[in-house]
C-alpha cells in the first residue's frame, strides 16, 4: 500500500458512498484511476466490505457491555458457536485469565442475561464477567 491506497482507505471509511469523482477529487486521482485502485484494494482484502454506520440505539440496541468469557479449554475453535449468537458483535480469543471476549449489543439489560446464559450453552465455558458501557466517548476506524 501507498500513500494514495492510504488516502482511499481513509476517504472510504469517512464516506463509503461518495462517487468515484469526489474520492479521486479529494486523493489527486480521476474517478477511474480511483475506481481501479479500489478494485485492487478489494481484490487484495485490504477493503472487506462497504458498510453502513447506525446509531445503535436508535435502532433499540442501547444495551452495550464487553463479555470475558472463561473456558476449561481452548476456545479457538469455537467460533462458529459465538457467531451463532446474533447479539455478539465481535468475538476475540484473547490472552489471560479470560479466554474469550465478546462485544455484546441488546435493548435491554433482561436481553443481556439471556446471552449471558446462552454463551454458558458453549462447549467448554465455565463463567462469564460482563461489563456494562454507560457511555461511549468514541470510536475509531482503523487508520490505514
Amino acid at each position: 500500500m501507498d500513500d494514495i491506497d492510504r488516502l482511499l482507505v481513509a476517504e472510504l471509511q469517512r464516506d463509503a458512498a461518495q462517487p468515484y469523482a469526489a474520492l479521486g477529487q479529494a486523493v489527486g486521482l480521476s474517478a477511474g484511476a480511483a475506481h481501479e485502485r479500489v478494485r485492487k484494494l478489494r481484490e487484495r482484502g485490504v477493503i472487506r466490505a462497504s458498510t453502513v454506520d447506525v446509531d445503535p440505539a436508535l435502532l433499540g440496541k442501547g444495551v452495550l457491555a464487553f463479555v470475558l468469557v472463561s473456558a476449561d479449554s481452548w476456545m479457538g475453535d469455537s467460533g462458529a458457536a459465538f457467531s451463532g449468537i446474533p447479539e455478539i458483535m465481535e468475538a476475540h480469543v484473547i490472552a489471560g485469565a479470560a479466554s474469550v471476549l465478546v462485544k455484546v449489543r441488546t435493548s435491554t439489560t433482561e436481553q443481556l442475561q439471556d446471552v449471558l446464559r446462552r454463551i454458558y450453552d458453549i462447549a467448554g465455558v465455565t463463567g462469564t464477567e460482563a461489563v456494562v458501557v454507560l457511555e461511549t466517548f468514541f470510536e475509531r476506524p482503523v487508520q490505514p
